[in-house]
């Protein structure tokens, strides 16, 4: 059944309030499970915001990638000097007063062992159920996709 205001108090207690609440729940309990380590790199959560549109859209100006994560610009631009200062993104200059923000190789090695860890987490809990995963990871994707769309981009309204 599609949202109407009408709807808001049983929507609250309804399939789409509580698979929002799990995403969040669940993503917290991974993290709290990544493992620290010298050779990984340390992120606030504005920094993985940051960096995981960065790898979605490389060459994002600083602008672009506040617009992605509902960031306030300021925030970003904060955020984005800790992540150079920690060896995470280049910016170059691009046409006019242009930068674009990218990861760097050792952006790549810390994302690398990221995944691997959760990759080892997930598979200890939910083992060889390939299927269920790739169908989760799908809405997952199309979730992430809707929410990280520029706002100057018109929407599918689907």
């Amino acid at each position: 059944m599609p949202y109407h205001k009408d709807n808001a108090a049983e929507a609250a207690d309804g399939p789409l309030a509580d698979l929002a609440d799990l995403i969040l729940n669940v993503g917290r309990l991974v993290r709290a499970r990544t493992p620290e380590g010298s050779e990984l790199v340390p992120l606030t959560e504005t920094e993985r915001q940051i960096m995981r549109v960065v790898d979605l859209y490389p060459g994002a100006a600083p602008s672009e990638i506040a617009r992605r994560t509902r960031l306030q610009r300021t925030n970003v631009s904060t955020a984005l000097r800790s992540l150079e200062d920690k060896g995470m993104i280049s910016r170059t200059a691009t046409t006019g007063r242009g930068i674009a923000v990218r990861p760097t190789d050792r952006a790549a090695d810390n994302l690398r062992m990221l995944r691997a860890a959760w990759a080892r987490e997930l598979a200890g809990i939910l083992g060889n159920d390939i299927d269920t995963v790739q169908q989760c990871t799908g809405l997952l994707s199309r979730l992430e996709q809707r929410f990280t769309a520029d706002d100057s981009i018109e929407r599918d309204p689907q």
